[in-house]
């Protein structure tokens, strides 16, 4: 397995694994799919702006997972706190590399500068929420019924880790 930074060449694989969870899932609330060029655009942003966007490649094969993370909420008052987002294929799951693109996003984050990682995660989520908390995050609270996916209102759980005292 390697963390490695994303590049332009992995927007297809991307797109190919985020489809399904866009499409099937309440993992996130977003309907909306992303194209492999929205997704080239996407990493090149958060790189720019000194953010992380990494995929997991085992041996020779497309990235069989993706991380990145960007500023939670706008302005100044929260530029030292971010949020990420996690997903792996089907097949590169409860093999260690979600814990993997963690760590590679919070190292990251610490370098840059951050204090707090945050996780926004719907309330059925009880895998990510579990995973988060043997990651060391702690749950905050639950904002009730303010995502709105087939045809339903969803909880959000927010959880978050200090990444760096002071």
């Amino acid at each position: 397995m390697q963390i490695r930074n994303a590049r332009p060449s992995d927007a297809a694989a991307i797109a190919a694994i985020w489809a399904p969870i866009i499409r099937d899932t309440v993992i996130t609330f977003n309907p909306v799919f992303r194209s492999a060029a929205d997704i080239a655009a996407m990493i090149a942003a958060r790189q720019e702006d000194g953010h992380a966007f990494l995929v997991a490649a085992e041996g020779h094969a497309d990235c069989v997972g993706f991380g990145s993370y960007a500023q939670f909420r706008g302005g100044q008052g929260y530029a030292r706190t971010m949020e990420h987002t996690i997903n792996l294929a089907p097949a590169a799951r409860g093999r260690g590399l979600g814990r993997a693109l963690l760590h590679a996003l919070e190292d990251h984050a610490t370098r840059a500068g951050a204090h707090v990682m945050v996780a926004a995660i719907g309330s059925d989520n009880t895998a990510s929420i579990r995973f988060h908390r043997q990651a060391g995050y702690i749950r905050i609270g639950t904002m009730p019924q303010v995502g709105w996916k087939f045809g339903r209102y969803h909880d959000l759980a927010l959880m978050q880790k200090i990444l760096a005292q002071g």
